[in-house]
């Protein structure tokens, strides 16, 4: 099962991206399952916080490179991205208190689902990077969610560098709001939640409304956002970008 689903007696659900062997990389599948129960937690109720995190040692590495690499032409490729866009939508706007537990590495697309959460704790040995841009691609669709959290000057450095940085650097900019040591990630995250959990459950879902009210993404932003990458996902330069990941060698646009 992609994603694995637990929720207590307090109202705390905890989702876990269940693809360890794949750094939890994010495919149709995943993409699919995660927004479906992200749909049913906001009917749900009796719910307060939910907490995202990963199974075994990473976070979430992004979009699975030989399930993207798979679309041809711009339709193709929309089709297959506009199920991450809604997702993007609906974590953003969910009326529950959201924590990113972050247990390693996140790059690219699952750095867009930790600047779409409320609060995110990162480990200390935590890497991150969006690699977009050195694979052919753009990070379209996450950009409004890093703009959001870390400014757009910030957001131009990670995006347009494409290097790896290190939790401290993502809590300094803001992508990150703790960092704690492997063994102390659980304690910090319900350290958080009992903080959280001390807020009324319907003036919280109330003030995550207002909140999305005051500070939208708008639908023609991500419908554009959407476009954006599948036009470049289906280009020749992707191609080629993501070919070279994968055989592990230089895209032919890199210096030697």
């Amino acid at each position: 099962m992609p994603v694995i689903e637990h929720i207590d007696a307090r109202g705390v659900v905890c989702l876990t991206l269940n693809r360890p062997a794949r750094h939890n990389a994010l495919d149709a599948a995943l993409i699919s399952a995660l927004g479906k129960h992200i749909d049913r937690l906001r009917k749900h109720p009796g719910l307060h916080t939910l907490v995202l995190t990963g199974a075994g040692s990473s976070f979430c590495s992004g979009a699975d490179l030989h399930w993207l690499g798979q679309a041809h032409g711009d339709e193709e490729a929309g089709r297959g991205l506009r199920p991450f866009a809604t997702l993007l939508r609906q974590l953003h706007e969910l009326p529950l208190a959201t924590i990113a537990r972050v247990n390693g590495p996140a790059y690219g697309g699952g750095l867009g689902l930790i600047a779409c959460c409320d609060f995110a704790i990162a480990v200390e040995q935590a890497r991150f990077a969006f690699t977009e841009l050195r694979l052919g691609l753009v990070p379209a669709m996450i950009a409004p969610y890093v703009i959001a959290r870390t400014g757009g000057h910030q957001a131009r450095q990670y995006f347009l560098r494409a290097e790896r940085f290190d939790a401290r650097q993502a809590r300094d900019s803001g992508l990150i709001d703790e960092v704690c040591a492997a063994g102390q990630l659980d304690t910090a995250v319900e350290t958080l939640l009992q903080s959280l959990l001390q807020a009324g459950p319907e003036a919280l879902a109330e003030c995550k409304r207002l909140l999305s009210q005051i500070c939208p993404v708008s639908a023609d932003v991500t419908q554009q956002a959407t476009k954006t990458s599948a036009r470049v996902a289906a280009s020749a330069e992707a191609r080629e970008g993501i070919r070279a990941f994968l055989q592990k060698s230089r895209p032919d646009w890199a210096p030697n």
